[in-house]
């Protein structure tokens, strides 16, 4: 079975985070954005993290977040978050998770984040198995710009 490179789900901006202006609150994106690849990597990749903190003591601990808020996301939008693994080493994820309008049109926000492996026993980093690195291997999907600034440039709109 192909497994997807670009895994997307749906979510409902929620009252609870949003400012007085009905916008999504700054913060509350990368809680969006974060529980949906948490929610994608279970459904399209069989990877439970808190299955394996629990059984074997690893998971992955966020190290960096870089995000671009290019349109608001507004109370009570049906929003379409997409992620995809952009590279990987032996103890680094590195993830680019897109928030966007329900129907793909419009891009509201960009976040690049590094998740970096981490054993929970020992509390330090710790080096992928075998097997998360062949996961890593069929679904990694490079990105072409070598900086978060320029990436952001790909999506906004050229003035002619």
């Amino acid at each position: 079975m192909k497994l997807l490179k670009v895994v997307e789900t749906k979510a409902k901006i929620r009252f609870q985070d949003c400012d007085p202006f009905n916008h999504l609150n700054n913060a509350s994106y990368i809680n969006y954005m974060i529980n949906a690849r948490e929610d994608q990597i279970e459904k399209y990749y069989d990877l439970d993290i808190f299955k394996l903190a629990k059984t074997k003591g690893i998971s992955w601990v966020v190290g960096t977040n870089q995000i671009a808020y290019l349109k608001p996301a507004l109370l009570m939008e049906e929003v379409c978050i997409d992620s995809q693994l952009i590279r990987f080493s032996e103890n680094q994820l590195h993830v680019e998770i897109r928030m966007w309008n329900h129907n793909k049109t419009e891009l509201k926000a960009v976040m690049w984040s590094t998740f970096v492996h981490f054993n929970l026993l020992k509390q330090k980093r710790w080096s992928h198995s075998p097997e998360l690195i062949e996961l890593f291997q069929n679904i990694v999907s490079p990105v072409s710009e070598n900086s978060f600034e320029q990436r952001i440039l790909h999506f906004k709109p050229q003035k002619v």
